[in-house]
């Protein structure tokens, strides 16, 4: 898995990188064909405190591309509401690929 971690306006600090990476772990553990991970953090020059640290990712597994995004006061909650949002597209794509159909029995005659 290759793992990208940028700051815009910020300083990716080796805690805030170790952060991102522990949660990101949960993805790779539901499903193991991740192939590109790439995280953008930010800190927007809003007025309001609210909403300004964001943290943006696209994840590339095998057969699609996902993206979330999450804003929040503090950076490292908004990072916990990204991994959530990505665990739940993770899941739900691990689902579809999954085959639920089930053959139909055979009549005896």
């Amino acid at each position: 898995m290759n793992l990208t971690i940028s700051g815009h306006h910020l300083e990716v600090t080796p805690a805030l990188r170790s952060y991102v990476t522990s949660k990101l772990d949960r993805i790779v553990r539901h499903f193991d064909q991740v192939v590109d991970v790439k995280v953008l953090l930010t800190v927007e020059k809003q007025k309001e405190k609210e909403r300004r640290q964001r943290a943006e990712c696209n994840i590339h597994v095998k057969g699609n591309d996902m993206f979330a995004e999450s804003s929040h006061a503090d950076l490292y909650a908004a990072v916990d509401e990204l991994v959530d949002k990505l665990d739940r597209q993770v899941v739900r794509h691990k689902d579809r690929l999954q085959s639920h159909h089930h053959e139909a029995p055979k009549r005896l005659m």
